[in-house]
């Protein structure tokens, strides 16, 4: 089902083939993302993804939408931390006008000046709106915690001050170096032939200036006991946000941690939810996430709650944590972990759009497409004491790092909590 041609000048096309599907998304992805970033450059690469689409030199920022949805079709971008993907899905007919649309925006920005001053104001309201959903910002607040002063914990969107220093000539700058060959990759997935997609992106291919792959700065950490940072705002909650630094996506415990999040709080079913939720009536909603980087990873833990019953709260979750790494896991609760994030992988890639993405993650993230059956027979392997031992080694104070979004002006012994 899955196929990778790397040509010669280091860009990978890749191709999830699913004939029995009536459309096709395609991705064209570079290898770059925030963590690329210097500091003065916090930013650059969400602000070049805006710009991407203001036109080319042969369409309009008009033009480049009116030709995918009038096919009845889908165009987007995302940046994250290490990558950046503009895609757009259609009806497998179309394949030829979505490469044509996606190839000669990721070639051939104008990146007009005036574009420019318009679309620094769009990503200002976006910041804004962020910082107005204390639930989402103290999300940036937790990355900002367990990795301070350095690209993995800045904001990706960037923040005033970058965005107003940013200016035409860092934008083409910034194009000119990491949208090369070997930081592209382009992905097809859905009702289409890999040696279609191969014909469709000669252009593409043989006009995309040859490059190395964008490089990260590393993650840093010098972190020695819990860290604790909140933001006070006149509010009727406390939003807090439990960061706990883990391990990378190329480390084997990988695979305990991810099973290990959804026994902690990643569904209804998780010991978070029933005691936090169920049990004591403290919150509507509390959950637990990974994320996996290319040298490290975290763990983080959020809820939305009274500020009266903040403390409780975090001392009910530091409990969970504790009794994780004390005891293993029933076989029964294991298994139940073990069903769910399967039948989630499962139900993730139940379309072309998702198929693309995870093609296009596999590649960039490990140099290679990890099949779905691979990881279920990874997570089947992991028994109570693999549980145990990964919460022994992450559950640790020196780890832990604590955001609240809140009216409280000071951590009113929150840090002694903290102490596991």
């Amino acid at each position: 089902m899955y196929h990778v041609t790397r040509l010669p000048n280091g860009v990978r096309l890749a191709t999830a083939e699913l004939p029995h599907m009536a459309s096709v998304s395609l991705g064209i992805w570079s290898a770059v993302g925030s963590r690329c970033e210097r500091g003065p450059e916090n930013g650059i690469s969400h602000f070049l993804e805006h710009m991407l689409f203001k036109g080319t030199r042969r369409r309009s920022a008009a033009q480049i939408t009116r030709e995918v949805e009038g096919i009845g079709g889908y165009i987007n971008a995302c940046t994250s931390e290490e990558s950046t993907c503009y895609h757009a899905r259609a009806h497998a007919g179309q394949a030829a006008k979505l490469m044509d649309v996606l190839a000669d925006m990721y070639l051939n920005p104008v990146i007009d000046r005036q574009e420019i001053i318009r679309e620094r104001r769009v990503i200002k309201e976006e910041i804004a709106m962020t910082v107005d959903q204390p639930s989402q910002h103290v999300l940036e607040l937790s990355d900002e915690t367990l990795w301070p002063n350095q690209p993995l914990g800045r904001s990706i969107a960037g923040n005033e001050r970058s965005l107003d220093r940013t200016r035409r000539r860092e934008l083409a700058g910034f194009h000119t170096r990491h949208y090369v060959s070997g930081s592209t990759v382009v992905v097809a997935a859905g009702d289409i032939r890999h040696q279609d997609l191969t014909d469709l992106a000669k252009r593409l291919a043989k006009r995309i200036p040859p490059g190395e792959r964008s490089s990260w700065f590393p993650a840093v950490n010098g972190q020695t006991r819990p860290e604790i940072k909140w933001f006070t705002r006149e509010m009727e909650q406390t939003q807090f946000a439990l960061g706990i630094r883990t391990c990378s996506r190329h480390d084997p415990r990988r695979f305990a941690l991810r099973l290990a999040n959804v026994i902690l709080g990643e569904n209804m079913s998780s010991r978070l939810f029933q005691s936090i939720r169920e049990e004591h009536g403290l919150a509507y909603s509390i959950y637990s996430t990974p994320n996996f980087y290319h040298d490290t990873g975290s763990l983080t833990i959020a809820a939305g709650l009274d500020t009266a019953h903040a403390q409780k709260a975090l001392k009910l979750t530091v409990a969970e944590l504790r009794r994780l790494r004390e005891k293993p896991p029933g076989i029964a609760e294991l298994r139940r972990a073990r069903d769910y994030l399967i039948g989630q992988l499962e139900l993730s890639l139940e379309n072309t759009e998702s198929q693309m993405n995870w093609v296009g993650e596999q590649l960039l993230g490990f140099d290679r497409i990890i099949p779905p059956d691979e990881i279920k027979a990874r997570l089947r392997e992991i028994r109570p004491s693999d549980i145990r031992r990964v919460a022994h080694d992450f559950f640790r104070p020196e780890r832990l790092c604590l955001s609240l979004v809140s009216p409280l002006k000071d951590d009113r012994g929150l840090r002694k909590l903290l102490e596991l």
